[in-house]
């Protein structure tokens, strides 16, 4: 089985859902990507990128006998077997990564596009070259963008030790600490997140938090004015290049906070779930489906109302145990569907 995956925003947990299924499928595994910048630009036109950079191969295109019949007459190749191959090539080499023939080991030079020997995955990090002038000028806008960790003045922080923070205070007296793991773009709606902190912190009520999530060369302001705001508040700002580190920040948090505009998933919430947090997630989205009602708000005045009684009474939520199902989103319970899943026949309704 040949498998072709295609991530617009290779990023965060998108990265991570696509280098998991290269790892764990171990298949003849082609991935294409972009860079993880501008969503909403990916949204409307990473298709049409994709559409004529990835070329066209039967070797992993998921289509009933209808719609394969008309790309072998677009291609122009023939069918032998169960594989596809191309015509008038020595050895009669199958085609491989992304639809790249291969002569004697080469990729032909007019394709552009790299090679992917036989059994092994092609990553391109930084987005795929393009024969059209729309693509093009695609890349050409992204590539005068460059990813930050974080803020400058930040740096400092990226290995960091909680443990170490917090060493000297009791774990039942400290504050409670309240993370927010998201990236630092609008659609996850910091501007809600801090004005609810800053209400907190207007009312004298003890809490720490950490903003934790990946920053891009377009940071929001409220960034900056809300970490001077929160002042002594801060336990810890900016993104956490380690697993590790970042797994234990989530670990010795109190609450976790969502307040996105914008979710497919929440992997970052499922996350700090398993790390022991109390979620707080909008009644919006797709919150619903993955967490109990207890877990939701509606209305920012919900949110504070509910971090209100938690700065007031931290231990309510740090003898709390999680109420919902987090086992069915392991590896364990999906990578057999996941293999179903792609394995599957073609159907005509495709």
């Amino acid at each position: 089985m040949s498998v072709l995956l295609i991530e617009a925003f290779y990023g965060g947990s998108h990265k991570q859902l696509m280098d998991l299924l290269q790892e764990e499928l171990q298949e003849d595994c082609v991935l294409c990507t972009l860079p993880a910048k501008k969503w909403h630009w990916k949204a409307r036109t990473a298709a049409l990128y994709f559409m004529q950079t990835v070329p066209a191969s039967t070797n992993y295109r998921f289509m009933p006998a209808h719609k394969l019949t008309h790309l072998q007459k677009v291609i122009g190749v023939k069918r032998n077997g169960d594989a596809y191959q191309s015509e008038g090539l020595p050895g009669q080499q199958k085609t491989r990564a992304l639809g790249v023939l291969m002569k004697n080991g080469n990729v032909q030079s007019e394709s552009g596009l790299c090679e992917a020997q036989p059994g092994l995955c092609t990553t391109q990090h930084e987005g795929l070259p393009s024969p059209g002038t729309a693509p093009a000028r695609l890349n050409e806008a992204e590539a005068s963008e460059s990813t930050t960790s974080c803020q400058e003045e930040d740096k400092q922080q990226l290995t960091f030790n909680l443990c170490n923070v917090l060493s000297g205070q009791d774990y039942q007296q400290r504050p409670l600490h309240i993370a927010w793991p998201h990236r630092w773009e609008h659609d996850k709606d910091p501007e809600t997140f801090f004005k609810v902190l800053l209400k907190l912190k207007e009312k004298d009520l003890p809490f720490q938090v950490s903003v934790l999530g990946e920053a891009f060369t377009e940071i929001p302001d409220i960034f900056s004015e809300a970490k001077k705001a929160l002042g002594s508040s801060v336990l810890h700002w900016g993104y956490l290049p380690s697993k590790d580190d970042y797994f234990q920040a989530l670990c010795m948090a109190d609450v976790v906070i969502s307040t996105a505009k914008h979710e497919f998933f929440g992997v970052a919430m499922v996350e700090a779930v398993y790390c022991g947090c109390y979620p707080l997630c909008p009644k919006a989205l797709v919150y619903p489906e993955i967490f109990p009602a207890e877990y939701l708000y509606s209305t920012p005045e919900q949110l504070f109302k509910r971090l209100q009684n938690f700065c007031k009474r931290p231990d309510i939520v740090r003898k709390h145990l999680y109420k919902g199902e987090t086992a069915g989103f392991a590896w364990a319970a999906l990578g057999g569907k996941f293999r179903s899943l792609l394995a599957a026949e073609p159907r005509e309704d495709l």
